[in-house]
């Protein structure tokens, strides 16, 4: 399942890569499990002729903004990835595509090419993903509904502790609410937990303040590794 450091790789590779171009060509696939609420055609209407100006995430979320609305938005799902032909988006796990591949993939749900032959494809083998095109992506769930993101608006110390100690839910599945931080997925939260030595069962408020501090240096320090960890420990010390 993709996680918070492979949307937002895949969004500062469509950062350095894609932006100031126009589309000028567009294929959407005919698929209303992934490409919500809009047909193909009209989808591809609306953004055909464009010019993406930024890259743009929150949480497990993706959009571009373009020169004007509305704009593509991106669910990753249990699958979903961002493909840009001649371009590694990430470094941990292949993701260049070869000369020698079928493209776009069989896979790919939205797929544009750019004025100056740049080609950007959104795959997902599983069909879990959602594609909308929205005019505000902020203002409508899912992303309307994510709590701070852990990359780009990290609490402070101070608001990180007092918001614990506000929940009895155990701490794991705590990590995991998208509504109380978004972006952090299952191996981000084994680690940062196993990194400050709490158990992933403990309940949220009962954590100290010694145990507040070391957890949200922890999530600093993971929240964008370049590789998932390789084993997490079965057991975490308290």
């Amino acid at each position: 399942m993709p996680e918070l450091p492979e949307v937002e790789a895949a969004r500062r590779a469509i950062e350095e890569n894609c932006l100031g171009k126009k589309i000028k060509r567009v294929i959407i696939a005919d698929d209303n499990k992934v490409i919500h609420g809009i047909s193909p055609s009209d989808f591809q209407i609306s953004i055909l002729g464009k010019t993406i100006v930024s890259a743009r995430r929150k949480g497990k979320n993706l959009w571009l903004e373009l020169d004007s609305p509305p704009f593509p938005s991106f669910q990753f799902g249990m699958a979903g990835a961002i493909y840009i032909k001649g371009v590694a988006v990430t470094k941990y796990k292949r993701s260049a595509v070869k000369d020698s591949e079928e493209w776009p993939s069989k896979y790919s749900k939205f797929f544009v090419e750019l004025d100056d032959g740049l080609e950007l494809s959104f795959t997902d083998k599983r069909r879990f993903a959602k594609v909308r095109l929205l005019a505000n992506p902020t203002s409508v769930s899912p992303i309307s509904e994510l709590g701070p993101d852990a990359l780009l608006e990290p609490m402070t110390v101070e608001e990180f502790a007092e918001n614990l100690a506000k929940k009895k839910i155990t701490i794991k599945p705590l990590l995991l609410d998208q509504g109380f931080i978004s972006g952090i997925g299952n191996w981000i939260a084994d680690e940062v937990l196993y990194q400050a030595r709490i158990h992933p069962l403990q309940s949220a408020s009962s954590l100290s303040k010694e145990q507040c501090e070391a957890l949200h240096t922890s999530i600093k320090e993971v929240r964008f590794l370049k590789n998932p960890p390789k084993r997490i420990p079965k057991k975490h010390g308290n």
